[in-house]
């Protein structure tokens, strides 16, 4: 069970001063195998909520409990960043580099590269052919799929995307939907924003976040209802 308590943030304005809040206590939890999906309307805080599950930001305050562990704890850091691949909406990759050479920062060496591509985690990939590549030659649909490949590197127990099928065509949402499939049957536990509907419907359990809290709400809602929670 993955349970986040009373996580709190907030920014300081253009004159660095009189923070503004951005969350306000939100709290969920996750069990494995579970798919959890976070809409709102863009800026409410969607981005600083998982970059914080993450481990990339602070909270103000809060907890994220892990088998018995806070990870929001310093002396749990090491903790949060090995059990959490996190896959941000911004493209993480380094440009200028090959597939591979990216793929090596994380792999630590060519041969267990090759070695998962066989019959490991990067099985699923396809990107035998493109690992020659600069990454800024590939698509948007290939470079998620590296940096989902690169997240998740140490096998991670929990996953978090920002808007994972932003942006992609249908050929591309279908093999990343069907990843997240796969994870959950794994027992991994998925936890992504989303705009989608597709993807909310593979949710096991969906949150709105709107003025810095986050609630429950029906998976089985329909566009114009999720429109008029996020309004309200």
């Amino acid at each position: 069970m993955l349970e986040g308590i009373g996580i709190s943030a907030s920014y300081k304005n253009a004159f660095g001063h009189k923070n503004k809040q951005i969350l306000n206590e939100v709290s969920f939890q996750a069990g494995e195998g579970q798919c959890i999906g976070i809409v709102g309307a863009n800026g409410t805080g969607k981005t600083t909520l998982l970059s914080i599950l993450a481990g990339v930001h602070k909270p103000l305050s809060g907890k994220l409990l892990y088998k018995e562990k806070d990870l929001f704890q310093r002396e749990n850091q090491k903790d949060l960043k090995k059990v959490c691949g996190y896959i941000p909406q911004e493209n993480p990759l380094i440009e200028e580099l090959s597939v591979l050479d990216n793929l090596k920062l994380w792999y630590t060496d060519k041969k267990r590269i090759m070695q998962e591509m066989e019959q490991g985690v990067l099985a699923d990939f396809r990107f035998e052919e493109y690992l020659n590549f600069p990454v800024n030659k590939l698509s948007g649909g290939m470079k998620k799929r590296v940096s989902i490949a690169c997240a998740i590197a140490d096998d991670p127990d929990i996953l978090i995307m920002d808007e994972p099928t932003a942006a992609l065509d249908m050929l591309c949402k279908h093999d990343v939907m069907e990843y997240i499939e796969k994870s959950k049957k794994s027992g991994k536990i998925i936890i992504f924003s989303t705009h989608d509907e597709t993807e909310i419907k593979i949710c096991d359990k969906l949150y709105v976040l709107r003025a810095g809290k986050l609630g429950e709400v029906s998976t089985n809602l329909d566009s114009a209802e999720l429109i008029k929670l996020q309004k309200e």
